[in-house]
């Protein structure tokens, strides 16, 4: 089974609706990336199952991106900090509006995911982006652990990135890396 096909399997018919917003976006030439697990999938040694699409466009395109997903075949339902989508797979769509993630589409990468094409965050604004999800604290604790696991695969895969981590950041790395 490739990666492809298992991501298919994993979500439930995945691949297409995440082929759907990479041709439309394309298409419709909007500025946008991949964030969160699919980009940390990219970026880390080892990818992860998930089911979560999360991506940012440039907030001038919402409107013209939202359209074109709806005549794709997408639903949409709006909120403060994203707008959610529903293709015909079991995929948890959002499109970030945080203004902290607009500058991410002009310092992405074109690469696979999966068996997908598709552009990803620069791995900087990958952690960047974890760093800030560990540190929302209205996340649930399930949530914040696994963003702390994606900075530690981050630092593993690329230890580079280490000089970007925060010091209270750096030294929870660093206390989970002495446990092992």
């Amino acid at each position: 089974m490739t990666e492809k096909q298992f991501y298919d399997w994993q979500t439930l018919g995945g691949v297409h609706d995440v082929q759907t917003i990479v041709h439309v976006l394309e298409s419709c030439q909007i500025p946008w990336c991949m964030i969160d697990d699919l980009a940390v999938n990219h970026w880390a040694d080892e990818p992860m199952a998930t089911a979560d699409v999360d991506l940012v466009i440039t907030t001038d395109q919402i409107e013209t991106t939202i359209q074109a997903l709806v005549f794709a075949g997408f639903t949409s339902k709006n909120f403060p900090w994203s707008i959610n989508l529903q293709g015909s797979s079991k995929l948890s769509i959002q499109i970030s509006t945080e203004a902290v993630y607009q500058q991410f589409p002009s310092r992405c990468v074109a690469t696979e995911v999966h068996g997908i094409l598709m552009r990803v965050a620069c791995k900087e604004d990958v952690l960047m982006g974890k760093v800030l999800a560990y540190r929302d604290a209205q996340r649930r604790p399930s949530k914040r652990q696994k963003d702390l696991l994606d900075i530690l695969r981050l630092i593993e895969a690329h230890p580079d990135l280490r000089s970007h981590l925060p010091d209270d950041i750096a030294g929870k790395v660093k206390d989970i890396e002495g446990e092992f």
